[in-house]
């Protein structure tokens, strides 16, 4: 630089020079005039010939004088075009360089594997190419603009694809601001859908990594789904073949990279606990810790709880029991040998399907399954349903107990005895293939194996909820687990989980357009009432045509199931304070099913009343409610046989109602059968 700063100085003076030659020139031409004028003044003709004798050789010497001048003026000029030509490559070389560092951080954000190293190396990202992060709107623009990747113009051009679907035309969210709690992959997916719709999205994840080693099967349009938004760009063997399967983490790791990609916010480590209600000119707000977190300032429009059984916002659930079904599961590491990718994966066996398989197992073991599941990931993730016997006589449960919370709890387990147990079920059924029995880790960096209840199914009673204060709406909704407590083994979890995340952002754009708060919650609740029914085989066709519009996944959808007098409670415009611990009251969820059993004609006291008149004079029958009552079968019993005594006469036993067909009653609910 200091050279050419140099030559340019040197350059500017030898132009000067030229320029002063020039004046010089014009001055002798305007005395050559001059000496013409002497001549006709008749001059001695020596002082001529002196004269003459001098002009030539002052001519000489101003033309050697200029050549000179031209002749290093040009070298200078050619010196210094190599020069700045040098200093042009130089900044070619610069800007190469700035993008392969560019570039290289981008492979390092296509390579990450965990929350906080992902959100690191975006930042990075971002501040290389003097990309304001937070700035929502021109995220993707920008990037898309600055970042010379293959690999990102291919994602660019299928997410551009994908937002100019109808459902997004003129980005009718662009006014609201959503706050989702929970990175997993329904919040996530959730996420992406509210940023398409034009959005201002922020997630909360109260973890600091994604932990979960367990492997998702994926319903058919899920895999559809998520090519759909570009997943293989960042993995490219994405359901290669057959393989319908991807673990949770994983998962989780692309959707956040996509999030991000689309301006989207993600806070690690930062806890929702609260809502504040609009008080001093300012509209809904949320508490979060830290304290100090950005986002306690922000105003928001909807919040979208997807923390599973955390439920965060409180939702009412409600419990199904079925037969004891005890679950484990288990992963092995993956060390991507040879002889591990020659096991064969057990995509579902059922002992009702193969029942010589499940016999063998107990004969050769000890061990009794009713069902397993092997799938090969970035673990061997097993998943099997155990038979509480086999659990005792193994001495992987230490004593039987009736209460199922007492019988697996830890006290009441043999850790070692479960990892053997888990170890023998995952050798027998991969035919002794696999080579090791190294186990991953878990969040607490122990061995990845876990025991659980399946007995218990939780569902929430309702999915959304809009309360309004001082003018101003906020709608809450659920999502995923929180939503509806997954079968694992069937991957209905992701499945029913993306479903509701598209209903979601379905009723959030119906809000964000300004709608009637009842026609929103009816529709919602109404598709909420058919998600649990829903099955691979039972969606719509064909799934490219899926969008959140409800309509293209599921058939004959009667969005009007509910009457608004059944869920009007679901829509809070009191004046009083508001608060989450008081958001589902009792009283509000007691006045809502005697309203809906009002609507359908029937006054629960007065049908029970009724019931209790009906079984008078019967022996160890007491109707006392509508649930406990009936679960022995004696009192519908009892019913039948006051109107068709022709049917079976109601004999005792050592006190025991028996029917005439010499089945005891107690005990079974269909004892006419």
């Amino acid at each position: 630089m200091v050279l050419l700063t140099l030559a340019q100085c040197k350059c500017a003076s030898w132009e000067k020079n030229d320029g002063d030659s020039n004046d010089d020139d014009d001055a002798s031409s305007m005395m050559i005039g001059d000496d013409d004028d002497n001549d006709d003044d008749n001059d001695d003709d020596d002082d001529d010939n002196d004269d003459d004798d001098n002009d030539d050789d002052d001519d000489d010497n101003d033309d050697d004088g200029d050549n000179d001048n031209i002749n290093n003026g040009n070298m200078m000029r050619m010196i210094v075009m190599m020069m700045m030509s040098s200093s042009s490559l130089n900044s070619m070389t610069e800007e190469n360089e700035l993008q392969d560092e560019v570039n290289a951080i981008y492979n390092d954000f296509l390579e990450a594997s965990d929350l906080i190293p992902t959100l690191k190396i975006f930042s990075k990202l971002c501040e290389c190419l003097s990309i304001n992060e937070k700035n929502y709107k021109t995220v993707f623009s920008s990037l898309k603009l600055k970042l010379t990747s293959r690999k990102f113009q291919t994602l660019s051009s299928i997410l551009e694809k994908k937002a100019k679907h109808v459902d997004y035309k003129n980005k009718p969210c662009s006014k609201s601001k959503i706050l989702i709690i929970g990175s997993g992959p329904i919040g996530l997916r959730t996420a992406i859908e509210a940023a398409l719709l034009g959005a201002q999205v922020f997630v909360v994840e109260s973890r600091n990594s994604f932990s979960r080693n367990n492997v998702l099967h994926l319903w058919p349009f899920l895999i559809t789904d998520l090519k759909a938004l570009g997943i293989k760009s960042f993995f490219g063997k994405f359901c290669a073949g057959t393989l319908d399967h991807i673990s949770i983490r994983r998962l989780q790791c692309i959707l956040l990279k996509i999030c991000l990609v689309l301006g989207i916010q993600v806070y690690a480590e930062t806890i929702f606990y609260d809502i504040l209600q609009p008080s001093d000119g300012k509209a809904w707000r949320c508490k979060f810790k830290p304290t100090s977190s950005y986002l306690n300032g922000i105003e928001f429009d909807v919040v979208v709880g997807c923390d599973g059984k955390s439920n965060s916002l409180k939702f009412k659930r409600k419990e199904f029991r079925g037969k004891l079904a005890i679950a484990i599961t288990c992963n092995f590491v993956n060390t991507y040998t040879k002889a591990e990718a020659g096991v064969e994966e057990i995509s579902g066996v059922a002992y009702i399907y193969n029942q010589d398989f499940f016999h063998q197992l107990k004969e050769n073991t000890g061990i009794e399954l009713e069902n397993i599941v092997y799938y090969k990931d970035e673990t061997h993730y097993f998943v099997m349903t155990a038979k509480k016997k086999s659990l005792l006589d193994k001495g992987v449960i230490l004593q039987d107990y009736k209460d199922v919370f007492q019988l697996l709890s830890q006290e009441n387990v043999c850790h070692e005895a479960l990892l053997q147990y888990a170890k023998e079920a995952a050798d027998f059924s991969t035919k002794y293939q696999l080579p090791h029995h190294n186990f991953a880790k878990n969040h607490s960096g122990k061995e990845d194996v876990a025991m659980f209840d399946f007995t218990s199914i939780h569902q929430a009673e309702y999915s959304s909820r809009i309360v309004e204060r001082k003018g101003k709406r906020l709608l809450l909704c659920i999502a995923g687990d929180v939503l509806l407590e997954p079968f694992w083994p069937t991957g209905s979890g992701c499945a029913r989980g993306f479903l509701g995340a598209m209903d979601v952002a379905w009723m959030i754009k119906g809000f964000s357009s300004g709608h009637d708060s009842m026609d929103l919650i009816q529709e919602r609740e109404s598709i909420f009432n058919i998600l649990s029914q829903t099955k691979p085989d039972t969606l719509m066709k064909p799934y490219e045509k899926y969008s959140i519009d409800p309509f293209t996944r599921y058939p004959n959808l009667n969005t009007r199931l509910f009457k608004k007098e059944q869920i009007g409670h679901l829509i809070d415009k009191s004046d009083g304070n508001f608060s989450l611990e008081t958001l589902h009251k009792n009283e509000e969820n007691k006045a809502s099913k005697i309203n809906e059993a009002k609507q359908s004609g029937v006054d629960p006291d007065t049908l029970l009343a009724w019931c209790k008149e009906q079984t008078h004079g019967y022996p160890n029958i007491s109707m006392t409610d509508m649930s406990e009552s009936w679960k022995n079968g004696l009192a519908f019993c009892a019913i039948v046989n006051r109107y068709r005594p022709d049917l079976f006469a109601m004999l005792h036993m050592d006190g025991v109602p028996v029917c005439t067909f010499g089945v005891h009653c107690q005990g079974h609910i269909g004892a006419l059968c």
